[in-house]
């Protein structure tokens, strides 16, 4: 898609289909602009840990209900499989974000561009709010000086 053509309105996908997509699939061409969304919001660092601990049910409930002896020792293997697989998932997922912007249609970078997009407009209003605060605080000062 051209960066000039507008796109359509964002459509939250249902729950099947979002649990789907935090599975790996992709979704249709209707869910495009909340994937762009979802990997460039505010919180996607969080969006991103959740859909990992999606992944991870099963492997961990698999170990949980499946692998032999004590309870303990499944646990502990289950929280040891949970560590390592979010440890891997942090490590990368700004690349994980890419490649599902990518699935929806997007050039490859166009989620870090939004992102930094984003964090440049929020430095400018947090300059724009600190300089205002500044501000009345000077004034306050001076009007104190002034009695």
């Amino acid at each position: 898609m051209q960066p000039d053509q507008e796109d359509p309105p964002r459509v939250r996908p249902g729950p099947l289909r979002w649990i789907a997509y935090a599975l790996g699939t992709g979704l249709p061409e209707r869910h495009r602009t909340w994937v762009l969304y979802d990997t460039t919001t505010r919180t996607w660092v969080w969006r991103h840990v959740t859909r990992t601990l999606v992944q991870l049910t099963v492997p961990i409930a698999l170990v949980l209900l499946l692998v032999p002896g004590a309870f303990w020792i499944r646990a502990m293997a289950a929280l040891g499989g949970l560590i390592l697989g979010m440890a891997f998932s942090l490590a990368y997922m700004t690349e994980v974000a890419e490649n599902r912007v990518k699935k929806a249609g997007y050039a490859p970078g166009s989620a870090q561009a939004v992102r930094d997009q984003a964090t440049r407009e929020r430095e400018v209003l947090d300059s724009e709010r600190r300089r205002a605060a500044a501000a009345k605080r000077a004034t306050r000062y001076r009007d104190r000086r002034a009695r």
